[in-house]
């Protein structure tokens, strides 16, 4: 086995410093009801007399690999995480001020770069995307909170939902089906609030807990995941513009890695001045 050693967590002076190589850091994991119910989270305004979420969440250190230099290592089958490079774009910065704009530019180079990177894929369905930006006043922000973005059950909801013709919904939900969601910095490279994943060849089933995700009109399920010292975390550093992380979220074939916990994180490496992160992810049914 090898031996991981931990980088000092030291900050730099230089507001430029990426911070790089293998790292110690805190991530938050999911922790269960005391009471033993469903676990739920508003995604919106709870109801008066519910709060927020009502499970609890804690605290670990865990290792950091940074995969830099070996990134092309990991794939989607094996760690349902993969790194794709120099992907051309038409978008600017400014392109992600408005929803219109993001589905008129991005959408399509983000339906090719599926097409193109996933093996077997022949359809692609974008059903949202999500801007964050490490900004308090930013309506969404980094999630600081170990998760996958669907379960199995959401994921077949989500063909019914995204698919128009009722017949070729069933007829797709028979095949393979994947829900992959393409992360994005808008600004690079990343310096503060980068991106932990854990390779899904690490992950045990009993280690993710379906959660209610409650929407005003629908209600999806993510899940929690809890911590195990077996799981093996990693970052890739200071990602640049002209990066994708593909992060799959549901995948309907047997025998591979089916999905990815992943969740931003608190680099005290990061220098005075870092840029703050600022992110796109786009979320895809992908069939084939």
């Amino acid at each position: 086995m090898t031996t991981t050693t931990t980088t000092s967590a030291t900050k730099s002076n230089d507001p430029n410093y990426i911070p790089r190589g293998p790292v110690e850091t805190t991530l938050t994991f999911y922790v269960p009801p005391a009471d033993g119910s469903t676990p739920y989270n508003y995604v919106e305004t709870p109801p008066p007399g519910h709060p927020q979420r009502n499970y609890q969440e804690g605290p670990q250190k865990v290792q950091l690999t940074d995969i830099r230099g070996s990134e092309a290592t990991y794939t989607l089958d094996k760690d349902a995480v993969a790194v794709l490079h120099n992907t051309p774009t038409a978008t600017t910065y400014h392109t992600f001020d408005t929803d219109d704009e993001v589905k008129k530019v991005y959408y399509p180079e983000v339906t090719k770069l599926l097409l193109d990177n996933v093996p077997g894929a022949h359809k692609v369905i974008l059903f949202d995307h999500t801007i964050r930006r490490e900004n308090p006043a930013a309506p969404r922000q980094p999630v600081n909170r170990a998760h996958v973005d669907q379960t199995p059950k959401a994921a077949a909801e989500r063909v019914r939902l995204h698919v128009t013709d009722p017949a070729e919904a069933e007829e797709l939900l028979k095949g393979r089906y994947r829900i992959i969601n393409v992360w994005k910095p808008l600004t690079g490279p990343v310096q503060s609030s980068p991106l932990a994943f854990a390779s899904a060849a690490s992950v045990n089933p009993e280690d993710l807990v379906p959660v209610e995700h409650r929407y005003p009109h629908r209600t999806g399920e993510t899940m929690g995941v809890k911590f195990n010292p077996g799981q093996k975390w990693m970052y890739l550093s200071g990602v640049e513009e002209h990066e994708r992380l593909l992060l799959k979220c549901s995948d309907t074939k047997d025998g591979v890695g089916k999905w990815v916990p992943h969740t931003a994180f608190t680099d005290e490496r990061s220098p005075e001045g870092a840029r703050p992160r600022e992110s796109i992810e786009v979320r895809a049914l992908v069939f084939g």
